[in-house]
C-alpha cells in the first residue's frame, strides 16, 4: 500500500480508539467550530496572543499553512482580519474545513491556496505573519522566510511556534520514525535550531526571542504548568521531598522564581529529543526596504 495523504492519515487517526486524546491535543476532533474555540481559550494560543501587537483597525494577519484554521480563527477573533494561507483542499484538515469554519462562524477569513516559498502578495502587505508548525514543513526554508519578509509589513512581526528541532541530521530517522503520522503520509520534517536561526536572520528579520522547549506553554502544551513544574522539579523531589522542593522553587521569592529559571534553563539546554519544540518571534525593522 502507498502513502495515504494527509487528509487520509488524519481520518485513520480520528478512526484509532486509543489515540483520542491525541487527536484532542492536536485540534483534530469535531466539531471544527468547538475546536477552533477551544484552542482560541487555550493556554497556548493566549501565550502566542501575548507576544502579538494589539490589532489595530483592519490590521492584516498572514496564518501560514493554515491547516485546518483554528489559528486564523483565533487570530480572527482577536480582531485580525486573517488571509489563510493552505495549499491542501481537504476538508478535514484543509482550505475546505477552512471554508466550513468561515460559514460558520462568519469572521474576516479569507483562503489562498498557494506554497509558502511563493507568496502570491504584494510587498509589505501583513502586520503579522503566524506560522504555527509550519516551517518545518518548507521545502525551501530560506526562500520562505524571505517572502515571510518580503510580505511583511516595516515593524511588523513573524511568529513560529513548534516548530520541530533536532541537534544532528542524523536524529532525523529518529524523528520520523518516532512521529505518530509520518509513516502514514510521509511529509514531516525537522531542522537544526542553527538552519531555523540562519534562515531566518538571512531574510532580514530581525530575531527577538528563541523559545526552547519548557520556556513556554507554547511549546510544552499539552503539558500543564504544574506537570511542567513536576517534570522539572521531580528528580530534585526524590532527593529533598515534596516540601523542601516546594520552598526551593517558590515562585512567590525571587531566588525560588531565579532557581526555577535556572533549571528549566539547564533542562533545555540537555535536551537532545529529535522533534523538540522551539518558538521563535521575529520583527521586519522598520527602516527596511525590500
Amino acid at each position: 500500500m502507498g502513502l495515504m495523504s494527509w487528509e487520509e492519515s488524519v481520518q485513520w487517526l480520528r478512526n484509532q480508539p486509543d489515540q483520542q486524546e491525541l487527536v484532542r491535543a492536536c485540534y483534530f476532533d469535531d466539531p471544527l467550530l468547538e475546536s477552533a474555540e477551544r484552542f482560541w481559550q487555550s493556554v497556548e494560543w493566549k501565550s502566542i496572543a501575548e507576544l502579538l501587537p494589539i490589532p489595530k483597525s483592519k490590521g492584516n494577519a498572514l496564518d501560514l499553512a493554515a491547516g485546518r484554521g483554528i489559528s486564523s480563527y483565533a487570530l480572527a477573533r482577536d480582531g485580525w482580519t486573517v488571509t489563510a494561507l493552505e495549499p491542501d483542499p481537504g476538508e478535514l484538515v484543509g482550505s475546505g474545513a477552512i471554508r466550513s469554519l468561515i460559514k460558520q462562524s462568519n469572521l474576516p477569513i479569507s483562503i489562498v491556496s498557494e506554497y509558502s516559498e511563493n507568496l502570491p502578495f504584494e510587498d509589505n502587505n501583513f502586520d503579522v505573519v503566524n506560522c504555527r508548525q509550519a516551517l518545518h514543513h518548507a521545502k525551501d526554508l530560506g526562500k520562505t522566510c524571505r517572502e515571510i519578509y518580503r510580505v511583511l509589513k516595516p515593524g511588523g512581526l513573524m511568529i513560529a511556534t513548534r516548530e520541530h528541532v533536532i541537534s544532528e541530521p542524523e536524529d532525523l530517522p529518529a524523528f520520523l520514525d518516532s512521529h505518530p503520522l509520518h509513516k502514514y503520509y510521509g511529509g514531516e520534517n525537522a531542522y537544526l535550531l542553527e538552519e531555523y536561526l540562519s534562515a531566518i536572520a538571512m531574510s532580514g528579520l530581525n530575531i527577538t526571542r528563541t523559545m526552547a522547549p519548557l520556556d513556554s506553554p507554547i511549546n510544552y502544551f499539552p503539558m500543564t504548568d504544574e506537570q511542567m513544574y513536576d517534570y522539572c522539579t521531580g528528580s530534585v523531589a526524590k532527593i529533598f521531598g515534596e516540601m523542601i522542593t516546594q520552598k526551593i522553587f517558590s515562585s512567590s521569592h525571587f531566588i525560588g522564581r531565579f532557581l526555577m529559571s535556572w533549571r528549566v534553563a539547564r533542562m533545555n539546554l540537555h535536551d537532545h529529543t529529535p522533534g523538540r519544540l522551539y518558538s521563535f518571534l521575529a520583527e521586519k525593522p522598520i527602516a527596511a526596504t525590500n
